[in-house]
């Protein structure tokens, strides 16, 4: 069974406000840099 990178992550990402609760600044910093930062991650993976 194969699952999408993106919905692994929203999966993970879910589970762990869950379970953590961290503090909402500190998503929105996780969110914003992972959204900045993947395209220089994708080509770097190409």
């Amino acid at each position: 069974m194969q699952v999408p990178l993106w919905l692994a992550l929203l999966i993970v990402g879910y589970l762990g406000v869950k379970l953590i609760r961290p503090p909402a600044w500190f998503v929105a910093v996780l969110l914003l840099g992972g959204f900045l930062l993947a395209p220089a991650i994708d080509t770097f993976l190409k």
